[in-house]
């Protein structure tokens, strides 16, 4: 007769780290579908950018009603939300991807969510970390997407508060101070760097015309964005503005966005490089987005499918090492 029973083993709460990435951050919806596909439950998810818009979204349970209406979204849809101010502080104010958030979460408050989730932003003045636990979900998200130069601060408490990327790019170590024992990182920047190399001259072939193409398409798009944000700096006429027309015109040099996200993404990639050797996670997923910049806010397809695909093939390490 036994006098004592064998002590069950807990099982690990797992802890959901959605990392920073502009357009490249939808992919963490095809992560989550992955993730739901396969049965795993999140624990704690915690989010840094435009990873903290998926997380709030995904800690209301709206997940799959925010995937339908950002795949509707076009070039000119992406436009609407780019609210111009005078540039004091930031070329965009911010606040209609603010409202639009909104409108696919549940709750108000964050300590009100069914899903323990947290946001990160910056202290512009003291360079601290900010984790946003409790209050206002969209005044958190709001503070989280703030990239400096681009979208206004937000002021809060005496703070001033930016992109949470500028300290803390893939936010490991908040979901294990959320009590995580298993934690899964998703990091959209790892190869972002170079990815614009110079290709070598060859003789194209079919597929090759055919992508050219594609590609072409593309940068149309692109451009028409570019033409459109131009025309709504001409719009508040002021003098103060001539060096932003300027630098939005169609030339050879790049824009004034491709410019500040090219010095933020080569900042943020050195920092997360040093983070996760020092908090690193149980399962790092790296979908391939290189290809993908700032603004390519309308391709939510690839970028989704990108994520789902890159997590499908983690999963089978998932189930050999979680125990």
């Amino acid at each position: 007769m036994k006098l004592f029973k064998k002590k069950r083993k807990r099982p690990k709460k797992i802890g959901l780290a959605l990392g920073s990435g502009s357009a490249r951050g939808w992919a963490h919806i095809g992560v989550i579908e992955a993730l739901n596909e396969a049965g795993i439950q999140i624990d704690y998810v915690a989010g840094t950018s435009v990873g903290a818009v998926v997380g709030a979204v995904y800690a209301s349970g709206k997940i799959h009603s925010f995937e339908n209406s950002i795949l509707q979204f076009d070039w000119k849809k992406v436009v609407s939300f780019l609210d111009v101010v005078f540039p004091k502080s930031g070329l965009i104010d911010g606040n209609k991807i603010a409202d639009f958030v909104r409108t696919h979460v549940e709750e108000k408050n964050i300590e009100n969510l069914s899903l323990p989730f947290r946001a990160i932003s910056t202290d512009l003045v003291t360079g601290n970390e900010v984790v946003f636990q409790e209050g206002d979900i969209i005044e958190a998200v709001r503070a989280s997407i703030s990239i400096p130069g681009i979208f206004t601060p937000l002021r809060k408490d005496e703070m001033t508060l930016v992109d949470g990327g500028l300290v803390n790019p893939v936010p490991v170590s908040v979901v294990m101070e959320m009590g995580a024992d298993y934690v899964i990182a998703v990091d959209l920047n790892h190869d972002i760097i170079g990815s614009k190399g110079i290709n070598k001259t060859s003789v194209p072939d079919s597929a090759t015309l055919a992508q050219d193409k594609e590609k072409e398409q593309v940068l149309t798009k692109r451009d028409r964005m570019l033409d459109a944000l131009g025309k709504r700096f001409e719009t508040l006429n002021l003098p103060a503005l001539t060096q932003i027309r300027q630098w939005m015109s169609r030339d050879p040099l790049p824009n004034i966005f491709e410019i500040i996200m090219s010095s933020i993404n080569i900042m943020e990639t050195q920092i997360t490089t040093t983070k996760l050797k020092t908090d690193p996670p149980d399962l790092l997923i790296q979908p391939k987005l290189g290809h993908l910049k700032f603004l390519d806010f309308h391709r939510a397809k690839e970028a989704i499918f990108e994520g789902y695909r890159e997590t499908k093939l983690c999963i089978d390490f998932f189930s050999k090492n979680r125990s």
